[in-house]
């Protein structure tokens, strides 16, 4: 399967709140990032910390201004944030 992201494409973070393990920090929820590439593919790290079977999955590095993140700060922020977490800009928001 092909990866959904392109480097450049603007993406927005689900804002769902899990009862469970996420690799989607808190602080980075609805922000909107641009794609710089992939990272490889891993299985889903909030399945396997409940010990649920997991397929690989494409893992993006995302760049986010601090200001969106943070509310101040003239730096960026790169995460590591696998597909499950992002949606293309336009999209209306997943949880």
């Amino acid at each position: 399967m092909a990866d959904r992201f392109a480097p450049g494409d603007r993406v927005r973070t689900r804002i769902a709140d899990p009862p469970h393990h996420t690799r989607l920090p808190r602080y980075a929820r609805g922000a909107h990032g641009e794609v710089l590439g992939t990272a490889g593919h891993h299985p889903l790290a909030d399945e396997r910390a409940r010990g649920l079977a997991s397929t690989p999955r494409a893992v993006y590095h995302v760049r986010f201004r601090a200001t969106d993140l943070f509310g101040a700060g003239d730096h960026a922020v790169v995460l590591e944030l696998w597909e499950d977490y992002l949606e293309p800009v336009g999209e209306g928001p997943r949880r």
